[in-house]
């Protein structure tokens, strides 16, 4: 093994540990989405049924 070889493989290696990252930053930012979506989701549903409690006008015992 020269020298040549083993510069080649460090930068394979290091082609491939960035690869890695990128993927994962990728899988991460997709989480990151969808639990944003979630969670704009759930508001929604909170606030349309927040607006729907406060339409329907109490009973009385009357």
């Amino acid at each position: 093994m020269n020298v040549d070889d083993v510069i080649a493989a460090k930068i394979a290696a290091a082609a491939r540990k960035a690869e890695q990252e990128k993927q994962r930053r990728q899988e991460l930012a997709a989480a990151r989405r969808r639990g944003l979506a979630y969670r704009h989701a759930a508001k929604l549903r909170r606030l349309a049924q927040s607006a729907l409690d406060n339409t329907i006008p109490a009973a009385s015992g009357t």
